[in-house]
């Protein structure tokens, strides 16, 4: 357990010991405290709530975790397809359908291994009790490939049902402006898995029906704006040049022909600059890279001056990020819990309305975020 860590868990246990006041961190709108939820987590990814009060949770190395009144049930959830951990890939994101109260559909986006590589690919199953039935897979990326980066992999429902999945370019830069081609882009389906008739590129000779949008590098964060519906998501830059974008139908959102990245190590350009036309400029860039994961907008009460605010994780900043926006236009940036938590690997808002954020550790936590006095 990283030494932070370790120091965050003595300073929670003296104060459940003593009746001491937990200890408290100051943002410039609110003061709040953090709850270690559950610990002993193995790299996890993505956690989703359960109306009944439980969460899931997966791991990166294929293991579909249950959180049961604050205690991290011992055993995976069983009936998963065969999960390929490699690399950065492996047991990615997991979301309930909109309507999981009537069909308990869980939906997962893991790696998997087919004759070209490895790629990711998106499963759903009923979730019946403790356990996974029926599980199917209903979008696998081609080609695959044989490179361990650049997964992806977020999936969202929008208002109309639409399940979006983001994709990595799979650490082959060019394949994000390929027409034939699923890595680099947002794919955009329908529940079961079939291509909306209005697709942007449906019909189009050479290019994948499924496709989005194209050119963009490595989409780990990924949202619906509580008031307009779009799709927001940031991305990975190279050597600097992290984005964040709102996702539109058909949109070439550059990566590789511009950036505001660099090669690593060398430091030399990428592509052709920063602006070209037909290529969509990000809403906001980080440079250097926070190397950005996990996003939510704050909707809630519980801290009502952050309403309307996006959370995201940083896992090289190790802190999580808050934006104040202004239509399509971030106005102000605050870094919180620097070096506390560690790598922030996933931020969602609980059906309490607090935050809850998820690291990326050997010994990762799930962790709550709680008012405290003003």
């Amino acid at each position: 357990m990283p030494a932070r860590l370790a120091r965050l868990f003595a300073a929670l246990l003296l104060a459940a010991a003593t009746g001491a006041p937990a200890q408290t961190y100051r943002s410039e709108e609110h003061r709040f405290s953090v709850t270690i939820v559950v610990s002993g987590l193995a790299h996890p990814w993505s956690v989703a709530f359960l109306p009944d009060g439980r969460m899931l949770v997966t791991e990166r190395a294929g293991r579909l975790r249950i959180v049961r009144d604050g205690r991290l049930e011992p055993q995976p959830v069983p009936g998963l397809p065969p999960v390929a951990p490699h690399g950065q890939g492996g047991l990615m994101d997991v979301a309930l359908h909109p309507d999981f109260a009537r069909n308990q559909l869980v939906y997962w986006a893991f790696a998997a291994r087919g004759a070209d590589g490895v790629g990711t690919e998106v499963a759903r199953g009923r979730l019946v009790g403790d356990r996974i039935e029926g599980a199917e897979v209903i979008f696998r990326q081609s080609p695959k490939g044989a490179s361990g980066r650049h997964f992806g992999a977020r999936l969202v429902f929008d208002r109309a049902g639409y399940l979006y999945i983001t994709l990595g370019d799979r650490g082959e830069m060019d394949r994000a402006q390929r027409p034939d081609d699923h890595a680099g882009s947002v794919i955009r389906l329908h529940d079961d898995g079939r291509v909306p008739h209005d697709n942007p590129f449906v019909g189009r000779a050479g290019w994948k029906p499924e496709k989005y949008t194209l050119g963009n590098r490595n989409i780990q964060g990924a949202a619906l704006h509580p008031q307009t519906g779009l799709l927001w998501a940031h991305e990975h830059g190279p050597q600097g040049g992290d984005e964040l974008n709102v996702i539109r139908a058909g949109v070439n959102y550059g990566w590789p022909v511009i950036t505001y990245g660099v090669n690593y190590v060398t430091g030399t350009r990428i592509g052709e600059g920063t602006h070209k036309p037909g290529m969509a400029q990000p809403v906001h860039v980080w440079t250097p890279s926070i190397a950005p994961s996990g996003m939510a907008f704050y909707t809630g009460s519980r801290f009502a001056r952050w309403k309307g605010d996006l959370f995201l994780g940083a896992l090289r900043e190790q802190s999580l990020v808050r934006l104040r926006l202004e239509g399509e236009k971030v106005v102000k940036e605050e870094r919180l819990l620097r070096g506390v938590l560690g790598r922030i690997r996933d931020v969602r808002e609980g059906p309490d309305g607090l935050l809850y954020l998820l690291t990326d550790e050997p010994n990762g936590v799930l962790a709550r975020l709680e008012p405290a006095s003003d």
